[in-house]
């Protein structure tokens, strides 16, 4: 049995698909700890992990970026958030490694403090991506604004031209404070977050072809583990839901404020008169003046397996946990992405013929009703997905890599990022 830490961003859409990867490590006898966000602590002891909060400051840094008038200004206050974060990720993962002895961290892609303080100490680390990772890649789009691959010349020079481009906006804000922390702590210097997650000995990422795109040119250390889909205990089927007689579309908006509450808005309206019956979430609380309709039912939270059996189609704002949940259950979607990541999720939908895009700008009830009966029709495409996340491995084969190349080493009395002070196991880690 070892010992495994895994450090962990405050954000639901981080917490349970690597809550997801814990909880396969725990059933394999390994002591499993976890810092995540303080809401989430109880549910994540719930399942057999030994869980405790990250900085309270940490949690109460928000960039507030539904705040933002367009995509550059979400991307501006998004990693502002980061960057002040990694301040404090520095001292709280080494106080996390310095109580629990780690065998072995995790750590969220988001955390760039967490990461470099694991990159100069002695215990072997890895990365949990439950996003498509920042990497860069010759036979891919630069990640971000979402482009549709495009092969040949014609997409080489495009390509070639928006990476510098993409790095001026990305990248540039943040080289000087990641430095700076990475200066203090003593690490090689990177100058992108792309150098930083390079660093890692291994990186797990939330999916897998067809979703993805293929990537010959990345390193061994990346693996793709499918949709890594937290399936705590099941809840009951409430009753109002066992009582739909009508196949559901799902409609779902985003656990983090944005300007997505449109979304559920106009999806009540553009399904009003369909012979659906509309289940709409708002995680992050449910607007005023919603339309009232006869063939829907709108709440804050609904357990998604209950609905996603019965499910024809999910309307998402493309979030990547919601869309993978989808998809891993052969449920097609329709994405109207608003912010983040979800350009590229929509992007993804669309190629893998797994559900229809629809751009914000564009989005009305008739738009919309016509996106969602599209993607009704691409159950196929769906299913082809799910098969694909199948193929990885999934949670299992994620927590093999973790057994073959981060503990193996401990078992085989290897040195290196393993290697441990004098005094070994319960001495404290060096992190000068």
């Amino acid at each position: 049995m070892a010992v495994i830490l895994a450090y962990g961003s405050p954000a639901l859409g981080h917490v349970y698909p690597l809550a997801a990867l814990l909880v396969e490590l725990a059933q394999r006898g390994h002591q499993v700890h976890v810092r995540t966000m303080a809401a989430q602590v109880g549910a994540m002891r719930a399942v057999g992990l030994h869980a405790d909060a990250v900085d309270a400051r940490i949690e109460a840094i928000d960039g507030q970026d539904w705040l933002a008038h367009n995509a550059l200004g979400v991307l501006k206050r998004s990693t502002e958030v980061l960057c002040r974060r990694a301040v404090i990720e520095v001292e709280d993962y080494r106080a996390a490694v310095e109580q629990v002895r780690p065998d072995a961290t995790i750590i969220d892609a988001n955390c760039w403090g967490a990461m470099s303080a694991a990159d100069v100490g002695y215990v072997a680390w890895s990365v949990f991506s439950p996003f498509t990772p920042y990497l860069q890649s010759r036979h891919a789009p630069p990640f971000g604004p979402g482009l549709r691959p495009l092969p040949g010349l014609v997409g080489g020079i495009r390509d070639m031209t928006m990476r510098p481009i993409i790095r001026y906006l990305f990248d540039r804000p943040i080289r000087p404070r990641i430095s700076e922390i990475r200066a203090a702590l003593h690490a090689p210097p990177v100058d992108s977050v792309d150098g930083l997650i390079r660093r890692a000995p291994l990186l797990l990422a939330v999916g897998g072809e067809p979703f993805e795109y293929p990537r010959p040119d990345w390193p061994d250390t990346v693996h793709f583990i499918g949709a890594c889909v937290f399936a705590p205990n099941r809840s009951p089927v409430p009753q109002w839901l066992a009582a739909v007689d009508r196949p559901i579309v799902l409609v779902g908006t985003s656990s983090i404020a944005q300007g997505d509450a449109r979304l559920g808005h106009i999806a009540l309206q553009a399904l009003a008169d369909q012979p659906v019956h509309v289940v709409a979430t708002f995680p992050a609380g449910i607007p005023s003046r919603l339309p009232r309709t006869p063939n829907s039912t709108v709440c804050r939270f609904v357990p998604h397996d209950a609905v996603l059996d019965r499910a024809i189609c999910v309307v998402t704002h493309g979030g990547m946990g919601t869309t993978v949940k989808a998809l891993d259950r052969g449920v097609p979607v329709c994405v109207v992405p608003f912010a983040r990541d979800q350009a590229e999720v929509a992007r993804r939908v669309q190629m893998a013929g797994c559900g229809t895009r629809l751009p914000p700008t564009r989005l009305s009830p008739r738009r919309l009703r016509g996106a969602v009966q599209r993607a009704v029709t691409m159950g196929e495409g769906a299913q082809r997905v799910a098969d694909g996340f199948a193929a990885t491995g999934g949670l299992p084969r994620g927590a093999d890599l973790i057994e073959d190349r981060l503990l193996s080493i401990r078992r085989r009395g290897g040195t290196g990022l393993s290697a441990r002070p004098p005094g070994g196991r319960g001495a404290s880690p060096d992190f000068r």
